[in-house]
């Protein structure tokens, strides 16, 4: 049932709210946060009232007690004496604050509303609104006492809790005084005494709460009877400003209208003691901008704009400032009580608003203030003007006080600290954002320290309000700026421009303007500084904005941002000062951003060109502005802006001689190029007028001017051609008439001439040739009339004669003779008159010649040539006297070798000096006069008899040969003896194929002399004799000595690529190497052998070879042949075999013992197949093993007891067939001290296996001995589950060798027993030789099998089951030839918990999972067969196996096939593996790039096959697989490997050290150029189709492509040969980042990095293989795997990769098999170099 409110409501009863009056009171005064509220709302209530005068008192205890009388001796507070001294105003306890106004009295309503809460002044005219104000009073005393008009009311908390009572009452008449009837008095006994507030911040508080108060003009404070401050505030006349035109002056919403702008002058005085200022914060000063000199006081520390904030806060921390201290000066007495006097001008600008609000806003706000709004009021703001701003400084620099003048509150905020604040008749916590306070009627919050914005209708009225703030601010600011104009136009209007002090005057009065109206973010809300600046701006509905400018005040649109660019010759435009620009850059780029002020534009630039012409410094800075515009931007849009630039510049020059000249840029055609032939002519001389001024020209540079102006470089020819049409107005400037001038202009000319093109050399010429331009020794001439100088050999022709002696020589030769001066008269004529005269010397006539010659004819030239009109030097004087003369060609230039030479040479007399680099010399070379002698020639005078002429033809012949005789072949002379030659001391002369450069006549041949040896190049003689003749000389005379030898061999070394591979064979078998014999044995002392019977000593060869061979050495040169003619650095394998053979106790001898004749045997072993197989056979039937024995150093223990140290070690050389393999651990035990046996070491021990040596396990037979069988054991049938549960693990681990059975067939029922017997004895037969021995043991489990049967496994039931013994009994049945580390992993698998195997990394479920399936297909397969053959026929009791079974089905894993080379061998595991997989997961860790996962960890997956058996997919050389089937690295605890041992001992590491640089050494360069597939070597492979190390090469051909560096490249047959090119190109880069990794990997090995090589395939999984010693790596994986990383300088996964790589390959020279015994190298090999992967790692991070 659903009840009605209304039936509630009749049903219910009243009860009170109550209010907990106290708390209430607190939450309101929590609200209040500035120290002097108490102050503030009293005085806004005494403003209110109309009051004029307020007195605030602070009285102590003992002035009060002393004023009423009632003073207690024992309990009084003692007061100081005033008169005699002061107390500290800081710490003086006053208590209580009497506060005195004498407004209004109160009225009952002002009494009933005093003791409301929350109950405002509904007055509109009154600021006071929410009835909270007289409630501050509690702030500072429990019950405050009031007094007005005769009546009194005090508050009281009665019963001291927290409800708050009144009581009222009248006051008596007898105390009645009429004067303090007429003052209100709030009494306020504090709650607790204290310091007064600190006294001067206090004052200035209130200097500046009276600046806006309406009636308020005095306020006194007392400290008990003792006046400290009296303010008196007075104010101006009003005056009238109206509005500034074009602003608008209604608000956005239209509520509010400004009808009218006053500005009231304001003036306050200050009367304060001294006193106060012992109590005020420091406060730092501003010096006024005068104040300069520098006896003013220092400046004391704090900010100046942070005092007016203190002022308004009641802050009291002073403000400290590091200085130094001055001297200490004697303080001088201050008085006190002395009272200094201060005052404040201000300007305070009013605006009368009109307030018109419709009435819900009304009411709203009615709501919100509990009053009606106003329809009148006032808005206004402080501007300090700039005088008034610079004497306020003034005023406060002469205060002696360190805090300052008590105006500063008061001063403008011009950096926008917040000082300024706005007044809601009485200062808030709000900052203006402008450098003055505003006081307006705003609605605040409730505390009034802030605008409220949140109310939305508050929010709107005060919005309004604001916008009458930045209309007000905008109007003062157009006052000011109107002012400035009328300032700045009245002192511009007098004859003289406006002076610069005054115009800076101005300008810092407009700058101060803008600071204070910058708008700064206000606080705490910054809407108010933003909505007062948009209205600042908005105000204006045209945009218009003054600013001061450069030519004055002018509106922003008009005004220009100052740009340096257009200071050089824009002078009119209005552009913002600097002093603005730096002093007011916010208020500029705010202007900016809204648009109101701009740059210069492009029409300001043209408009001011138009207006006016330019000077020249203008006009080059006009000019340079635009080029730099025009090169920057984009041409073609410039060029139509070029046209009208160019239409509106005009220059004005000076002209000396007409004055001042005005030339149009529109005029101007082209310019001089200063640094072109045309940039000499002359000035002074005409010019045209198209041509821009040389003095404007200069300035720039001709290349900018031809491409940023349509003008073009004057040239000489338009000069030409303008004076030859010039008509001159003066003679000295006419070209036909002026002898000078034409001598300049034929200077310019002849200047340029050379760098003129034929067009324009043949302009002049037509211009010249017809003008009387010519000066000759018989007046001007034409050209054609005018003759050389040196053509006057007559006297009478008119010669060119220049009046300043200007040479008629070289350029102006050619000039004058171009345009048709006559260069020399008729030739025949010279010739007639030389002949019949005789009067001319040859040097004269040709000198002649030569002034002519570029006007001789080609036919004049053709008859000179054939003219015999030359003499020579030596005459017959026999013949008539008379000179014999020849054509030019005939005869050699007169030099002093041609005389030595005997040659005919030109008679140029003894008057002149012959030079050749003459022109004369030059011309006879012309008509065929000879510089030097025919090759022919010169060859016959160096062969001739005369020894002088010899000589000096053969010198002549060596200093020409480069330049003059290039062509010079000695084998066209072949058969003339002219080389100058040594047949041992003789001097002889010999052809040039007997005589050579080098020292050869060590094998007697001709040697060419020492004084021509530095020339042999020159003369073409050969170094070398070739290689038959030398090859005759070592066999005919070999060398007598070994430095002879050293020598010869030496010099033969370098001559090796001249020798053919027959003749190095030849050599191979020529006995010419000497070598000494050894001491004391009989015959010669030296003999001579082949290079293929020698060895070369080095460092590397055993010490006791050279007991066995010969070894030479003479030195690296002379070695390097001797390698070239067969000889080794160390012998052969099959060699050191034979000398083995040849007396093995010798060969023991020189070894000194086991280890390094092990050593040898471990070097026959590796290179086993490079025996041939005679020496084979001679070796099984020779005693050439090293058999070891143990012998029993002291009583034996126990057999059982086995302790190395109690054998000693025998060693004997021993038939293969005497040598046993010890690969029977129990049997070694049992017989060991009876037999030889092999080291144990596998490449050892296959050796002698190879040679004939039996195994242990072959000649040992077993007989079990068991006792009576257990039935139905448990343990029997455990074991077998144990076994055949694990035999699958052991298998998938085994790979090095295929196992006899298949797992299927082992696992069936009958095929794999375990029976139990109470005690099992094993009695070992040993038949071997002459041995034949037994031995007894008792075992723990023995395994057997009769022929194809079942395999049984014996246990012992009276003992632990030895899972050693099961795994090692069980591997000679599963295995032909097992090993010791099998029988270990066998018995860890069969030992160890299957949890523990999984955490080891074997994949236990997955293996055993898949072999339980197979079993169980298996066993059904087999019950549905025996339930068919029972069906069919009766059973039959036994069955043999059937030899079918054994065999793998054709899908079973090729683990266990009949085919050997179906599955590629998997190697063990060793510790070292452990290492190279973490520093693999390096490499691993970071990326996966294309088919194979980065650095060493290949791919690798596991497929199941239908046989259950797992295939293995990956690298098999023990790189560690990520997922899938674990591999053997992938194991926490990997299986030992067995070690190579030597005896029973461990095996020294200097025998494995051995063995490594034993592989190392056998690295080799491939020499050959085609690589092709071998198929003898086993392979192991990525996939089961393509390997990662293919020791066998690859399955294709290789084809060597070239080199880079030293490393071959080789390529696949899949690539084209023809590829090989663009191959290389492609691949370059990525090559040689390959060789940058292989280098330092091979310097780590110790290898040379001829020995590894690159090869690149398309496809296939082979990623290196090793070819006989040389190394080849895959570029296709490298690029796939490591180069992005390597070109990006990340080389640490490529140097692990490719180490292991290598490391993988170099194994592969000892054992090519991947088995155990490679992979313990390969371990050993990377151990041995780690530490240098190491430091290459470090160094490449």
């Amino acid at each position: 049932m659903v009840v009605s409110k209304d039936k509630l409501w009749e049903s219910g009863h009243d009860e009170t709210v109550e209010v907990n009056q106290r708390a209430l009171i607190d939450k309101v005064l929590a609200r209040y946060s500035g120290e002097f509220t108490v102050f503030r709302e009293l005085l806004q209530n005494s403003d209110d009232a109309r009051s004029a005068a307020v007195e605030i008192r602070f009285e102590t205890q003992a002035f009060l007690s002393t004023k009423t009388g009632d003073i207690d001796i024992g309990n009084s507070v003692t007061s100081p004496n005033l008169e005699t001294q002061l107390p500290d105003l800081k710490t003086t306890h006053v208590h209580q604050w009497t506060f005195k106004n004498n407004g209004m009295e109160f009225r009952d309503e002002d009494w009933n509303r005093l003791k409301k809460i929350a109950e405002g002044n509904p007055d509109e005219e009154k600021i006071g609104a929410f009835g909270v104000g007289f409630y501050s009073l509690f702030s500072v005393t429990e019950e405050p006492f009031v007094t007005s008009g005769g009546q009194w009311m005090g508050f009281y908390w009665k019963d001291k809790k927290d409800q708050l009572f009144a009581r009222r009452g009248r006051l008596p008449e007898s105390d009645a005084d009429p004067q303090s009837k007429s003052w209100t008095s709030f009494t306020m006994a504090l709650r607790e005494p204290a310091p007064i507030p600190v006294a001067f911040d206090f004052t200035r508080f209130l200097a500046s709460s009276l600046t806006f108060m309406s009636h308020l003009c005095e306020v006194s404070v007392y400290f008990d009877d003792k006046r400290l401050v009296r303010l008196y505030k007075s104010s101006g006349i009003p005056r009238d400003l109206g509005i500034p035109k074009g602003l608008n002056n209604r608000s956005p919403s239209g509520i509010m209208t400004v009808d009218n702008i006053q500005s009231t002058p304001l003036y306050i005085q200050a009367q304060v003691m001294k006193w106060i200022y012992t109590s005020g914060t420091e406060k730092k000063r501003i010096n006024p901008l005068k104040s300069t000199t520098a006896n003013k006081p220092p400046a004391s520390g704090g900010g100046f704009f942070s005092s007016i904030f203190s002022s308004l806060s009641g802050s009291s921390t002073p403000q400290r400032v590091v200085t130094a201290l001055p001297p200490p000066v004697p303080p001088k007495p201050i008085d006190h009580l002395a009272i200094n006097e201060t005052n404040v001008s201000l300007s305070i600008y009013s605006a009368s608003i009109q307030v018109r609000l419709d009435k819900k806003l009304s009411s709203e706000i009615q709501r919100s203030t509990k009053k009606n709004p106003p329809t009148k009021m006032k808005f206004e703001l402080i501007y300090t003007a700039k005088d008034e701003y610079d004497a306020s400084l003034e005023e406060d620099a002469k205060q002696p006080e360190a805090t300052g003048s008590i105006f500063q509150g008061l001063r403008a905020d011009l950096d926008g600290v917040g000082a300024a604040r706005v007044f809601i008749g009485h200062s808030t916590a709000q900052s203006t954002g402008v450098g003055g306070h505003v006081a307006a009627r705003f609605i605040p919050t409730v505390e009034r320290e802030s605008i409220d914005f949140m109310d939305r209708n508050v929010a709107v009225w005060n919005k309004e309000l604001l916008y009458v703030g930045g209309l007000l601010s905008r109007a003062v600011y157009e006052f000011e700026l109107s002012t400035v104009r009328q300032h700045w136009e009245t002192a511009g209007s007098g004859n003289g421009p406006l002076g610069e002090e005054m115009q800076r005057s101005l300008i810092g009065r407009v700058l101060h303007a803008l600071k204070f109206f910058m708008f700064y973010t206000s606080t705490p809300s910054p809407d108010v500084s933003s909505l007062m600046e948009a209205a600042f701006f908005a105000c204006s509905p045209s945009g218009n904005f003054p600013l001061i400018t450069t030519k004055g005040v002018r509106h922003a649109a008009n005004v220009r941002l100052p740009d340096s660019t257009f200071s050089g010759f824009l002078k009119d435009i209005p552009t913002v000062p600097e002093e603005i620009m730096n002093g007011a850059s916010l208020m500029i780029s705010g202007l900016q951003a809204r648009g109101l002020i701009k740059a210069i534009t492009f029409h300001d630039v043209l408009q001011e060109l138009q207006s006016r012409p330019l000077t020249q410094t203008e006009f080059v800075a006009c000019l340079n502005w635009w080029i730099g515009v025009f090169q920057e931007g984009d041409r073609d849009r410039l060029l139509p802006i070029r046209a009208q630039l160019i239409n509106s510049v005009v220059l004005s020059t000076v002209d000396e001689g007409s004055g001042q000249k005005i030339i149009a840029l529109s005029a101007i055609k082209s310019f001089i190029n200063p640094r072109a032939p045309s940039g000499n002519i002359p000035p002074e001389g005409p010019l045209p007028e198209h041509l821009l001024p040389i003095s404007i020209s200069k300035s720039f540079k001709p290349e900018v001017l031809s491409s940023c102006f349509p003008w073009t470089e004057f040239t000489i020819v338009q000069w030409v051609r303008f004076l030859c049409e010039f008509e001159a107005s003066q003679v000295e400037f006419d070209l036909n008439l002026s002898p000078s001038w034409a001598e300049r202009v034929f200077g310019m000319v002849s200047r340029a001439w050379p760098t003129l093109s034929s067009t324009s050399k043949t302009d002049i010429i037509q211009l010249l040739r017809l003008k009387t331009c010519i000066p000759t020794s018989s007046g001007m001439m034409l050209p054609e009339q005018a003759y050389f100088p040196n053509v006057n050999i007559f006297g009478d022709l008119p010669i060119v004669v220049f009046p300043a002696g200007l040479l008629v020589k070289g350029t102006l030769e050619r000039v004058l003779q171009d345009i048709g001066v006559r260069k020399h008269v008729e030739l025949q004529l010279i010739f007639n008159r030389m002949i019949k005269t005789n009067e001319w010397t040859i040097a004269d006539l040709t000198k002649y010649l030569v002034s002519v010659k570029g006007s001789l004819t080609p036919e004049e030239i053709e008859r000179l040539k054939a003219t015999s009109a030359f003499p020579t030097e030596v005459q017959n004087p026999e013949i008539n006297n008379k000179k014999t003369r020849y054509r030019a060609n005939q005869l050699y230039e007169p030099l002093d070798v041609f005389r030595t030479l005997s040659l005919p040479v030109i008679d140029w007399g003894q008057n002149t000096k012959w030079r050749s680099s003459s022109e004369e010399a030059k011309f006879l070379f012309d008509l065929g006069l000879l510089r030097y002698p025919p090759l022919e020639k010169l060859i016959y005078l160096c062969s001739t008899e005369d020894a002088s002429i010899r000589t000096a033809a053969l010198k002549y012949l060596i200093d020409n040969v480069a330049s003059r005789y290039q062509d010079y072949d000695p084998m066209n002379f072949k058969d003339v003896r002219f080389i100058p030659a040594l047949n041992g001391r003789d001097h002889c002369l010999g052809t040039v194929q007997e005589v050579f450069s080098a020292p050869w006549s060590a094998v007697n041949f001709l040697a060419l002399q020492p004084a021509y040896q530095p020339h042999a190049n020159k003369l073409k003689i050969k170094d070398h004799p070739p290689a038959p003749q030398l090859i005759s000389r070592l066999q005919s005379k070999p060398p007598e000595s070994a430095a002879e030898a050293r020598s010869l061999f030496g010099l033969l070394a370098g001559r090796v690529q001249d020798f053919k591979s027959s003749d190095l064979r030849t050599l191979s078998a020529t006995a010419f190497v000497p070598v000494l014999a050894e001491k004391g044995v009989a015959g010669p002392s030296l003999r001579w052998l082949p290079p293929s019977q020698c060895y070369l000593a080095g460092e590397t060869h055993a010490a006791f070879h050279s007991k066995l061979f010969t070894f030479v050495d003479f030195g690296s040169a002379a070695n390097a042949f001797l390698m070239a003619c067969g000889t080794r650095n160390h012998p052969s394998v099959e060699e050191i075999a034979k000398i083995l053979l040849a007396d093995p106790r010798q060969f023991y001898q020189l070894a000194q013992g086991p280890i390094d004749f092990l050593s040898e045997l471990r070097n026959l072993a590796v290179n086993s197949k490079s025996i041939s197989q005679g020496t084979m056979l001679r070796m099984k039937r020779a005693p050439i093993l090293l058999g070891l024995q143990r012998k029993p150093r002291k009583q034996m223990k126990p057999a059982d007891d086995w302790d190395e140290e109690e054998w000693d070690i025998q060693y004997e050389l021993k038939k293969p067939s005497e040598v046993i393999i010890a690969d029977d651990t129990h049997a070694y035990q049992a017989f060991g001290d009876s037999l030889f046996t092999a080291p144990q070491e596998d490449i050892i021990e296959d050796f002698y296996v190879q040679l004939g040596s039996s195994r242990l396990s072959r000649v040992v037979r077993e007989e079990y001995q068991p006792t009576a069988e257990l039935n139905d054991s448990k343990q029997a049938g455990e074991t077998r589950t144990l076994i055949l549960e694990r035999l699958p693990l052991f298998l998938h681990e085994h790979t090095h060798t295929r196992t006899r059975v298949a797992f299927s067939w082992f696992s069936a029922d009958r095929n794999f027993t375990v029976k139990a017997f109470g005690k099992l004895g094993v009695v070992k037969h040993l038949s071997h030789g002459q041995f034949n021995l037994s031995k007894k043991q008792d075992a723990s489990a023995v395994a057997r099998r009769s022929g194809t049967g079942p395999i049984e496994l014996w246990i012992a039931g009276n003992s632990q089951i030895d899972m050693y013994e099961v795994a090692s009994s069980l591997n000679r049945l599963l295995f032909d030839s097992p090993k010791a580390n099998d029988a270990l992993l066998f018995m860890t698998i069969l030992s160890t918990d299957l949890r523990s195997l999984k955490r080891r990394g074997y994949n236990v479920d997955r293996i055993l999972r898949q072999q339980r399936d197979a079993r169980l297909a298996a066993e059904s397969a087999r019950l549905a067969k025996q339930e068919e053959n029972r069906l069919l026929s009766q059973p039959s009791d036994v069955h043999a196996p059937d030899l079918k079974e054994t065999r793998l089905d054709s899908n079973q894993s090729p683990i266990v096939s009949t085919e050997g080379k179906s599955k590629a061998p998997l190697p063990f595991s060793n510790p070292f593996q452990n290492l190279r997989r973490k520093i693999g997961s390096m490499a691993t860790s970071q990326q996966t790039t294309g088919p194979v996962k980065e650095g060493l960890s290949l791919p690798t997956s596991v497929d199941s096959n239908p046989g259950g058996q797992p295939e293995i997919k990956g690298d098999m050389s023990g790189i560690a697989a990520s997922g899938g089937l674990a591999t053997p690295e992938a194991r926490v605890e990997p299986n030992p490997t067995r070690i190579p041992d030597s005896g029973s001992g461990v095996t020294p590491w200097s025998n494995i050290s051995k063995n490594i640089e034993m592989a190392i050494n056998s690295c080799k360069a491939e020499s050959s150029n085609l690589l092709e597939n071998r198929e003898h070597m086993q392979r192991v492979k990525e996939t089961l189709n393509d390997g990662y190390c293919d020791v066998s090469g690859r399955k294709g051909n290789l084809h060597n492509i070239g080199q880079m560096g030293s490393v071959n490249i080789y390529l696949s047959e899949e690539i084209p040969v023809d590829q090989a090119e663009p191959f290389m190109a492609a691949k370059r880069q990525s090559l040689a980042r390959f060789i940058h990794i292989m280098t330092p990997l091979a310097n780590i090995y110790q290898l040379s990095i001829t020995n590894l090589h690159i090869f690149y395939d398309q496809k296939g999984g082979v990623i290196a293989f090793n070819r006989n010693g040389s190394i080849f790596l895959n570029l296709r994986y490298y690029e796939e795997w490591h180069d992005a990383d390597v070109k990006h300088e990340k080389l640490q996964s490529a140097f692990i990769s490719w180490y292991f790589t290598i490391a993988h390959e170099i194994a592969h020279n000892l054992v090519q098999p991947h088995n155990s015994e490679r992979e313990f190298y390969f371990s050993a090999i990377c151990e041995r170099f780690i530490v240098q992967l190491g430091h290459l790692l470090s160094n490449s991070r």
